[in-house]
């Protein structure tokens, strides 16, 4: 069996847990990366499963209202969470908690599109 060697550049956003473009079973850690970002009833679905290019866009748009969400909690938490009967320890903890997860996100985001870019790149060699 020959391996192919590649002289991709890594993103500093390549997720961790998908292997370097190019090296054996690199697209199916992709897939499986990805997978895990979106609902499990779409991960199932045949076409992403055989066409992980779909998969990745999906797992953009899925990553991008989640941050969307994120933010709207964020920028709502003073206003909204007083009105819930929380204590002011609690309502900054979560504020903290938004901001983390709004950070956490846009990382998430960037992997996913140096993943996109590199499916893609693969699905245009011959």
């Amino acid at each position: 069996m020959i391996m192919q060697l590649t002289t991709t550049r890594i993103s500093p956003d390549w997720p961790c847990q998908v292997k370097t473009p190019g090296s054996y079973d690199w697209e199916r850690s992709a897939a499986k990366w990805l997978r895990e970002l979106v609902p499990t009833r779409y991960a199932g679905y045949p076409v992403f499963i055989r066409h992980p290019v779909l998969l990745a866009r999906h797992a953009h748009i899925q990553v991008q209202n989640e941050i969307r969400v994120a933010r709207t909690a964020l920028q709502t938490a003073r206003a909204d969470l007083p009105g819930l009967g929380l204590h002011e320890g609690v309502i900054e903890h979560t504020i903290k908690l938004y901001a983390a997860e709004v950070m956490q996100l846009q990382h998430i985001a960037r992997s996913v599109r140096a993943v996109t870019q590199a499916l893609v790149e693969a699905n245009r060699q011959p």
